[in-house]
């Protein structure tokens, strides 16, 4: 529990932000001040960092007789994920639109950025394909993606996430949720997962090249 001075005098939180919105670095910051409404306060705040000392809000809903941090804070610096060369190579085009999603997710357009990991992993499992079947270009463009998975991804473990990632995906661009239990969050790991395992494929592809029998 956390005491801040506010507008309508000195206010109990329940916590503070663990992270700096701009140097994305673990920190228990500074509160300075905040301002409440009926059922939402702001809280300035500040990065105790010597290298940052940036300033962001944080803020706040009031649940249960309490003012509880709703996991949000000042849009600070976007991030973008890291791929490696592997996969980089193999679709240039879904790290761009991948990481046209993460930022879309990180500004809390939580409506759209599943729609964007939907497209971002269709162009990686088609480009995927398509390296390996290249007579077969313009089919593949064309085909549906869950067909794609199902008639020429070859390894069971990719096939096997990445049709799991496609299921999750269509949610995302449907008005009725199929896999109710399941989130923005699920869809994500399941494309982690495609991801490791065409990597695992590729690394183990090179190493066969570099060291033939």
């Amino acid at each position: 529990m956390y005491q801040v001075n506010t507008n309508a005098g000195a206010t109990k939180i329940d916590k503070l932000p663990e992270k700096c919105p701009f140097c994305h670095s673990v920190i228990s910051p500074r509160p300075i001040n905040g301002n409440s409404g009926n059922d939402r306060m702001e809280i300035f705040m500040s990065c105790p960092k010597s290298t940052c000392k940036n300033s962001f809000i944080g803020y706040y809903k009031y649940e249960n007789n309490m003012w509880r941090y709703a996991n949000e804070t000042t849009i600070g610096n976007l991030t973008a994920k890291d791929f490696s060369d592997s996969i980089q190579e193999v679709s240039p085009s879904f790290v761009k639109i991948y990481n046209e999603a993460y930022s879309a997710e990180q500004q809390n357009l939580k409506e759209i950025c599943g729609v964007g990991y939907r497209k971002a992993l269709e162009f990686l499992i088609k480009d995927y394909v398509i390296l390996s079947n290249k007579e077969e270009e313009d089919k593949i463009l064309k085909m549906r993606l869950g067909n794609c998975i199902k008639d020429l991804v070859t390894d069971d473990r990719v096939k096997s996430v990445a049709k799991r990632a496609v299921w999750l995906g269509n949610d995302e661009t449907h008005y009725v949720r199929k896999w109710e239990t399941k989130n923005l969050e699920d869809l994500k790991k399941l494309i982690s997962l495609t991801v490791h395992w065409i990597e695992m494929e590729k690394l183990t592809e090179s190493f066969e090249t570099e060291m033939p029998e």
